[in-house]
């Protein structure tokens, strides 16, 4: 079973920081927001939870992806499922163990400043679309 999901770029992302990282439903963001890589995010609360029902405390990959000028860019984070992840606006993926209803999964072995430069470079752009592809492993 996989669940995927799409998002967007934003001037504001710096994917600096070295702990988090996080998809949101917001529009837009303050460059505060080191860990967010991805705003208008169009994941589904309900259909996450399904996912994570079925795959409970298992260890996911997830996979994300853009193209540019006929070119994919993509780098991939595991981690292991929050079974009490329930945020409407927030998905964040942790490398410790810290849980709360918005970390979808914790022990990631990334946080958006180990994510690939040139995918980080090309999310500062706002009309930059990117896959979001989650599965089991």
């Amino acid at each position: 079973m996989s669940y995927s999901f799409t998002a967007y770029g934003h001037p504001n992302i710096t994917g600096t920081h070295e702990t988090t990282l996080e998809f949101t439903k917001d529009k837009e963001i303050t460059k505060r927001a080191s860990c967010i890589i991805g705003v208008n995010s169009d994941f589904d609360l309900a259909k996450l939870k399904d996912f994570i029902k079925k795959n409970k405390n298992k260890k996911i990959m997830l996979t994300i992806n853009l193209k540019k000028n006929n070119k994919i860019i993509e780098d991939r984070v595991t981690a292991f499922l929050n079974h009490n992840f329930n945020d409407e606006k927030e998905l964040i993926l942790r490398k410790s163990d810290f849980i709360s209803e918005r970390t979808f999964a914790i022990r990631a072995d990334k946080a958006s400043a180990g994510l690939d430069r040139e995918l980080i470079s090309l999310l500062k752009q706002k009309s930059q679309g990117i896959s979001i592809y989650i599965q089991k492993i």
